[in-house]
């Protein structure tokens, strides 16, 4: 089964994967240790609109894919500020206190939960699952029976799911579906996870010998059919972050949205 949404590929998807990740993981430490609000809120308004503007696909499945993330948002930031501490009360109502300064932590809160996604979403749908792994083997020196086993179980996925719908299919027309009761419901258990787990276990012995056979398990030298290089793309993506940080920086100390700049 497979779910095939249109998208253009733009220069986010040219660049180096591993280019990626050096950029984007060390923006994922540098957020847990951002205690200003008003920069995270630029930040994110920022990457916001390079992912929007360059990520290839069309708006409404942008929205759609940011809608788990905007309730991840709420959820997270009134947990914070309805039942945070503080010393400068809004309104107070039995369980219910909301503080200053708990509802700055919580949009602090909300926003750096957000940035997160908006990296994370950045990252996958911008990146081939196979550009990742023959860029990590040849960028990264990462092992090929390593990176070949992580592309072998992404692939198995959809097939995976493809074999659970066609036994759920097989125990609907045989009425078999559906169980009442707890010993029904781990009969219902076993008739699903038998079938799978034994066609699991053929495949993953085929894939092992096959890959056993080729060669992916000594140290040799490979040759690859996808060369991947570091590119111009690549400086392209260092540059607008760096911009988007640094004008971030600037605009949270010139043109600040609250007075805080430390939730701590």
């Amino acid at each position: 089964m497979r779910w095939n949404i249109e998208y253009k590929e733009t220069w986010l998807h040219q660049a180096n994967p591993t280019a990626k990740l050096l950029l984007f993981l060390p923006m994922f430490v540098v957020i847990v240790f951002v205690h200003n609000p008003n920069v995270l809120i630029n930040w994110t308004i920022g990457f916001t609109v390079l992912f929007m503007l360059f990520s290839g696909y069309r708006m409404k499945h942008v929205l759609l894919l940011f809608m788990p993330f905007l309730f991840i948002f709420i959820s997270t930031s009134s947990s914070m500020i309805l039942f945070g501490k503080g010393e400068t009360t809004w309104f107070r109502w039995g369980l219910v206190h909301i503080t200053e300064e708990s509802f700055y932590r919580g949009v602090h809160l909300g926003f750096r939960t957000l940035l997160f996604a908006i990296f994370g979403l950045m990252f996958a749908l911008t990146t081939k699952p196979v550009l990742l792994f023959y860029s990590l083997m040849q960028q990264a020196k990462l092992k090929p029976k390593y990176a070949y086993s992580f592309l072998a179980a992404v692939r198995l996925l959809p097939i995976m799911l493809e074999e659970f719908q066609t036994v759920h299919q097989a125990l609907k027309v045989r009425r078999a579906a559906k169980a009442k009761g707890f010993r029904g419901k781990l009969e219902l258990v076993k008739r699903y996870a038998i079938p799978l787990l034994s066609q699991s276990i053929r495949r993953a012995q085929r894939i092992a010998v096959s890959m056993e056979a080729k060669g992916f398990t000594n140290e040799r030298t490979r040759t690859f059919y996808y060369e991947v290089t570091f590119g111009k793309y690549d400086v392209y993506l260092f540059v607008v972050m760096f911009v988007i940080v640094v004008v971030g920086y600037y605009m949270a100390d010139a043109f600040p949205y609250v007075a805080i700049k430390d939730v701590r």
